[in-house]
């Protein structure tokens, strides 16, 4: 092609979708211009991405995703102003959008409007974001540098200095969207975890030095990493020299709180990188004091919050004994380690979940259930349908006594009001002379001693006709789990915080024998990872052992909960070409028995008791 040739199709290219033949607003619909937007937006054709919008929005002014991709272009381009205006016209239509407020925060940041970029990036995670936090924070180039840094020296270790350079953790400190993602969610990732995990120790060196000027980023950036800290569990790894250190500047702290001396904001934020506030004595006195707002925050989340869950645990219920030895056992590892650490309102779970399909009706979301969540943990799962069903009567009830209150903690911050907590074992929940329409129990009847016996007990709990989600592990799937913990115990590791850290950088340093591990958030915090590989009790499950319960205890099957993966599906259906039943068990066992990952989290299904 010569230099005339050359220009004439860079000229076509440039040209708009309306000049060079392609569909116009008179031949397709509003979805299908949409569509063709993000085709072309997808392509590098810019010009005719931005024609598509142009036309959808002169039929639709308040097109949201037009509106948005219109604010991508702009920013693209480096004209934030521009972007910003078409991110606000998006949200006055969806103000729930999560993909609108992320961009929006990122103009904003880049505008040096920090508080309103805070602002929308907070929404962004508080709406669901929070599963894609990871994989947007490992985008950024600055993050992405010091990652190839790290990986460049694996497994061995790169020192600070070569790491971080003359310029400390400046950088990411002003990063904040890396900031508000550490203050909400558990960033699951190996990178970004040794990434941070270097982040504290040079925080630490400069708490060490009091001659060192630092500027507010910088004391930002340690609060939220120790916000972060503390939503995982203390879970990265310390250096013996590290811990000492951290250890001085503990009783640092505590020697100017006794005396009322001056105490560095960055020596009280790095402090609460290594240990929770509230385990520290007299710590108290913290709240009576001044404090920026970056560690009025972290304050709030380690100190004030913490206590409050203290003093609810006298006020909770006990519904039943927990005589059981196993019971007790289970009991005391959630009493150690609550499960799961959560922060982000759970209802856009719910939303995710309609997404893929699983659809509540109106009139049944409306109606006066009563039902009960057999195991509800930290109450994630009870908080979600509390807001699913208002009108529902709720009974939650689990063994762990910090669990609960955490529970109870979490359901006032969100006002709600139709749950009612209590303690108690499931195997002796048939003595409380109550029934109910409605039954959940996700991922606990495989910690009993006997799963079965406490399947039955919540069988007869429930009234006729009315239906039960149960989640159970799967046999197949959990095959790597098996095999870890069988390496986990030969290796002698016990279910101490220490063992789980030293597991945890064994199986970093084995990582290409272990990327299922890694790919679970669970691996990622404390007590995930206890529930993960040190659980006091497991038990597996096959279909044909699920299929043969259900017979014998009158119960019928309705359906495994739709899958994050649409493909799993259409995979079952090309199994039995005309012939595939998603409420046939022996269908599925052979669709398992073939893909053995399927059932990766667990078995999650529906059952109904007859209404006879």
């Amino acid at each position: 092609m010569n230099r005339k040739e050359r220009r004439a199709a860079s000229k076509r290219r440039d040209e708009p979708a309306s000049r060079i033949g392609a569909p116009t607003s008179a031949s397709l619909s509003i979805a299908d211009l949409a569509a063709e937007a993000r085709r072309f937006y997808g392509m590098g054709r810019v010009n005719e991405a931005r024609e598509m919008c142009r036309q959808v929005l002169a039929r639709e002014p308040a097109h949201v995703q037009s509106l948005n991709l219109l604010g991508l272009m702009a920013q693209a381009t480096g004209d934030h102003r521009a972007a910003v205006k078409m991110f606000a016209k998006a949200l006055d239509s969806d103000d729930v959008n999560a993909a609108c407020h992320y961009n929006a925060g990122n103009s904003y940041q880049a505008l040096g409007q920090r508080t309103k970029a805070v602002a929308h990036f907070g929404k962004a995670l508080a709406l669901g974001m929070d599963a894609k936090a990871v994989a947007f924070i490992l985008q950024s180039p600055v993050i992405a540098t010091y990652g190839a840094r790290i990986a460049g020296k694996w497994p061995l270790a790169v020192t600070n200095a070569e790491l971080f350079g003359a310029e400390s953790v400046a950088p990411l400190a002003k990063d904040l969207f890396l900031r508000a993602a550490m203050e909400a969610t558990t960033l699951a990732s190996m990178p970004l975890e040794l990434l941070l995990g270097h982040a504290r120790a040079e925080l630490l060196r400069l708490a060490d030095e009091s001659d060192v000027e630092i500027d507010d980023d910088v004391v930002g950036f340690a609060c939220a990493l120790a916000r972060q800290c503390f939503i995982n569990e203390y879970v990265y790894e310390q250096a013996d020299a590290e811990s000492r250190v951290a250890s001085v500047l503990r009783d640092r702290l505590l020697h100017a709180l006794a005396s009322g001396a001056a105490i560095p904001p960055l020596t009280l934020a790095v402090v609460a990188t290594y240990v929770p506030l509230h385990a520290l004595p007299t710590v108290d006195a913290l709240l009576r004091r001044d404090w920026p707002s970056a560690v009025a925050g972290l304050l709030r989340v380690q100190l004030r919050e913490p206590l409050e869950e203290a003093g609810d645990r006298d006020a909770i219920a006990t519904l039943t004994p927990v005589m059981n030895s196993v019971s007790l056992e289970v009991m005391r590892q959630y009493e150690e380690n609550p499960y799961p650490r959560w922060t982000i309102n759970p209802l856009h779970a719910f939303a995710a979940d309609q997404a893929r399909g699983r659809i509540v009706p109106t009139a049944e979301r409306q109606a006066e259930l009563d039902i009960l969540i057999a195991g509800c943990g930290t109450g994630s799962h009870a908080i979600q349908i509390a807001q699913v069903y208002p009108n529902a009567r709720l009974l939650a009830i689990d063994v762990s006594l910090p669990s609960l209150a955490y529970a109870r903690r979490k359901t006032r911050e969100l006002g709600l009001r139709n749950i009612e907590y209590a303690q108690a074992d499931i195997l002796e929940l048939g003595a409380i002379g109550r029934t109910f329409d409605h039954i959940e129990s996700v991922g606990v009847l495989h910690h009993l001693a006997e799963p079965a016996a406490g399947w039955r007990v919540l069988v007869s709990l429930l009234r006729p006709g009315g239906r039960m989600r149960i989640g159970l592990y799967s046999n197949l799937a959990r095959r790597v789990i098996v095999e870890a913990r069988a390496r986990i115990a030969a290796r002698g590791h016990r279910a101490t915080a220490d063992d789980i850290r030293r597991c945890r950088q064994e199986i970093f340093r084995e990582a290409d024998d272990w990327k299922p591990l890694l790919g679970a958030k669970d691996f990622y915090s404390m007590s995930g990872c206890r529930d993960l590989l040190f659980n006091v009790m497991e038990h597996r499950f096959t279909i044909p052992e699920i299929a043969a319960f259900l017979n014998d205890n009158g119960l019928s099957f309705l359906g495994f909960e739709p899958f994050d993966d649409p493909t799993v599906l259409e995979q079952f259906h090309k199994q039995s070409p005309g012939s595939a039943d998603e409420s046939n068990l022996d269908q599925w066992h052979r669709f398992e028995a073939d893909h053995p990952e399927t059932f990766w989290d667990m078995y999650v299904f529906m059952a109904a008791k007859s209404a006879q």
